[in-house]
């Protein structure tokens, strides 16, 4: 049976829409819904004498609107039936067989993956790329510090949050886990001690050891940071090199405030450390607060790196280095023995991105937020011995198990991410998210899906935790899954 959406609900969600000029305006809007989800693909759009009057425009509106959408690919007119909604490609998703290996992976929920989907926008950002590329085909191509227009424009995001920046102190990268390959290369000597937090970010820490660092690790604990504790961990390992997420933190979302930024990095300064400072987050603030200035700010000798990936779509690949000017050649040195740069097509899409980006992360956010809150609600409601953080920013929440008689849970995390899967739907477990093990009372449960899916989800998941509290025994796998984000 066909479905359909009514008039009045189109009408509730394009309200708002730009109307200089009206049926563009429309048309984006509802490319936006379709794209994101909101309105479903293969859904009946109204008729136009229908969609008239709820919205009390011009018939000529709507009809420009729908033609535009159906021009864009998101729509298409059946003969006597109506004009029904697509996306481009089919609505189905290919899966890597990296990330999801398992037979029954193409019907389950991942949530082991901290990534966003991409908004429509991305579409029209590769569109005007196209139109930019021809001005770069009669040179090489290669670009190891990037293209200079996008350089400037990730500068100035830099300029624009407090903290002066020379593009010539930008390299663009494949994303974020790239900048910091780059850094630990150039920056890293074998046996080095790098400090990192746990739980963190597990991929840069692997890639931070692959580099030959010794790593040293200092807790974070799921209500903040203890820089007591990290400054005498400071004093006793003496590490050359700190990785942190002050943004957002992965994956507790902590934010860490100005007055902890200024300290942590007067302690680092004390103890001849150079931060590596992931911002990765940063563009993620889902309640329109303020952020703090970016932790470079404090510390002078910080080199940051940031990415698009989370920002706008994990699929752009690209991210960067902000350094100070001294450290470039050795970053560009190091950085052509893993690679030669990211392609212009992907450099240029990301540009016009962010020409105007406040429009597409403003969007972002707010699904962000409601996917957030909704999954806030549902494990509140079906796991409410659960206990989190709401975080005020980021991808997930950080979940803290209870065990017998409602205390801490023992060994339960790797148990209940192994059951979860026979229900359906992909977690991460707590040890995963710390070099030297340990964690296991805690699971991440990212809010990136679309809230009918994290809706599902939280009820396997319910249903998972009910079969292991059932049984008591902590699991073990001989195998984790691939992590990307």
């Amino acid at each position: 049976m066909d479905r359909s959406i009514s008039a009045r609900r189109v009408a509730t969600l394009v309200d708002g829409f730009d109307r200089c000029p009206a049926y563009a305006g429309l048309a984006d809007a509802l490319v936006l819904l379709i794209g994101d989800g909101r309105i479903a693909a293969g859904a009946r759009l109204p008729s136009e004498r229908e969609l008239t009057e709820a919205l009390r425009v011009s018939r000529t509106t709507v009809t420009r609107a729908y033609a535009a959408v159906r021009d864009s690919g998101y729509a298409e007119a059946r003969r006597g039936s109506g004009t029904y909604t697509r996306v481009p490609g089919g609505p189905s998703r290919a899966h890597d067989r990296a990330l999801l290996p398992g037979q029954d992976d193409r019907d389950a929920i991942d949530l082991n993956c901290a990534a966003p989907f991409a908004p429509p926008q991305i579409a029209t950002a590769y569109a005007e790329a196209a139109t930019m590329l021809p001005a770069y085909l009669g040179g090489h191509g290669y670009f190891p510090a990037g293209l200079p227009e996008l350089q400037a424009a990730i500068a100035a995001l830099y300029d624009a949050r407090g903290l002066p920046t020379d593009p010539a102190q930008v390299m663009v990268t494949p994303g974020a886990l790239s900048g910091v390959s780059i850094v630990a290369q150039a920056l890293t000597g074998r046996g080095d001690r790098v400090l990192v937090d746990v739980p963190g970010y597990p991929n840069a820490a692997e890639r931070l050891r692959s580099a030959g660092a010794r790593l040293v690790t200092t807790e974070v604990d799921p209500d903040g940071w203890d820089l007591d504790a990290t400054a005498a961990r400071l004093r006793q390992v003496t590490p050359r090199l700190a990785y942190l997420i002050p943004d957002f933190h992965n994956p507790t979302g902590l934010l860490m405030s100005d007055e902890e930024r200024e300290r942590y990095a007067a302690d680092l300064r004390r103890g001849h450390v150079t931060p590596i400072v992931d911002e990765s987050h940063v563009m993620l603030a889902l309640e329109g607060q303020e952020l703090p200035r970016p932790f470079a700010a404090h510390a002078p000798d910080a080199v940051t790196v940031g990415s698009t990936s989370k920002g706008f779509w994990g699929g752009l690949r690209v991210g960067w280095v902000r350094a100070p000017l001294g450290l470039m050649e050795q970053l560009t040195r190091a950085r052509v023995t893993l690679d030669l740069g990211v392609p212009v097509m992907e450099q240029l899409a990301v540009l016009r991105l962010l020409t105007d980006h406040e429009p597409i992360l403003r969007e972002h956010r707010a699904h962000l937020r409601e996917q957030r809150d909704a999954l806030v609600a549902g494990l509140g409601a079906a796991l409410p011995g659960w206990r989190f953080r709401v975080p005020a920013g980021g991808l997930s929440l950080w979940c803290e198990l209870p065990g017998p008689g409602g205390g801490p849970g023992r060994g339960l995390g790797i148990a209940l991410a192994e059951e979860a899967e026979r229900h359906g739907v992909i977690i991460a477990p707590g040890p995963v998210f710390a070099p030297d093990g340990g964690l296991d009372r805690f699971v991440r449960v990212p809010y990136t899906r679309r809230v009918e899916e994290l809706d599902r989800a939280v009820a396997r998941i319910a249903a998972a935790w009910e079969v292991v509290t059932a049984r008591q025994a902590p699991a073990s796998r001989s195998a984790g899954r691939v992590m990307v984000a």
